[in-house]
């Protein structure tokens, strides 16, 4: 994404200003306005970070980062991994097995976030790094696939995303 348009429209917004003020203001516009550019570049780049950021929690396990390259941001979107299906090997002739159920879209949840402190080993947070890195997502997306995971592990839910046996213990949306 260029975002010499949006800091050209900023330089030339503050010169109309400046020419309302006369000589001495425009004087000192065009004094302010190199050392400025770097400062709206800057101001740019952290309100599509917020805003990815918040793109990203609504994809979740999927993200998107936003990379600089040059002066000018990449958006590099990651969609949320495709399950694979789990092959058996079986012996000729036998009955294949009823698959297992899909997990729970990720949109049956209410959208509401939760934050945690997660105290993690070192060599399991390197080793957490390495696995998000190899299926090239962050390690907060990562981990939330894993919870996601490890909690639907083989249970069948209901429409409203709870599982058959959670009772009062049941848990609805994920965590971040």
């Amino acid at each position: 994404m260029d975002l010499t348009p949006y800091v050209d429209n900023l330089r030339q917004e503050l010169a109309v200003a400046a020419d309302a003020g006369g000589d001495d203001a425009r004087a000192l516009a065009e004094r302010l306005t190199a050392p400025l550019e770097s400062a709206a570049r800057l101001t740019l780049l952290n309100a599509l970070s917020a805003a990815m950021g918040e793109v990203t929690r609504e994809l979740a396990p999927g993200s998107v980062d936003v990379r600089l390259r040059g002066l000018d941001p990449e958006f590099v979107v990651t969609p949320p991994p495709a399950p694979e299906p789990f092959r058996e090997a079986r012996e000729p002739g036998a009955v294949p097995a009823a698959p297992a159920p899909p997990p729970p879209p990720a949109d049956a949840d209410d959208g509401a976030m939760a934050r945690i402190n997660f105290r993690l080993p070192a060599h399991l947070k390197s080793r957490a790094e390495d696995a998000a890195a190899a299926e090239g997502l962050s390690v907060n997306a990562w981990l939330v696939r894993a919870v996601a995971t490890a909690l639907d592990g083989g249970m069948r839910t209901s429409p409203q995303g709870r599982g058959k046996d959670s009772g009062s213990r049941g848990f609805t949306g994920w965590v971040r």
